[in-house]
């Protein structure tokens, strides 16, 4: 994809990421170091649990996402990083085999005032299994470098 900078990120701006296939072994890997409940490390704990299986960590689930949407190389070149972010939601939990991606699109932006070699760029990430069901969002509000301007 080409490059993008603050400029080029007009609301309504959308893009799809790649996929990325959760494997079991990654999920458990994740949650012995970030998330060790039952549900995330151990089949026969997790079938006992609500969930009725292994799941991977929300947090693990929204890390594949963010590294989805970097490896679409939209705006990298021009990224300043970002403020945090934004309504932060699971709706069903990934499972080993799930091969999900991200659909994005641009909700807001803003040139900085004080600033204008650079913007506020909020993005809806909304994470999606390969068949189309929505598991998870979230808004990440980026810091866009603005075209012709250098990083300060």
């Amino acid at each position: 994809m080409t490059q993008r900078y603050f400029e080029d990120l007009p609301v309504g701006f959308a893009f799809r990421t790649a996929e990325a296939e959760l494997t079991r072994e990654a999920i458990v890997k994740f949650a012995q170091e970030w998330d060790p409940q039952p549900f995330h490390l151990d089949e026969a704990a997790a079938a006992e649990s609500h969930f009725g299986t292994l799941i991977a960590s929300g947090w693990h689930t929204l890390l594949i996402a963010f590294n989805l949407g970097m490896q679409a190389d939209v705006w990298n070149e021009s990224s300043m990083g970002a403020s945090g972010m934004d309504e932060v939601r699971w709706f069903l939990p990934a499972q080993p085999g799930d091969r999900i991606h991200v659909r994005c699109e641009v909700v807001s932006a803003e040139r900085s005032k004080s600033r204008p070699d650079r913007g506020r760029v909020a993005v809806r990430n909304d994470v999606h299994r390969a068949d189309g069901t929505r598991i998870a969002s979230y808004i990440g509000n980026h810091l866009v470098k603005a075209r012709g301007t250098s990083l300060t």
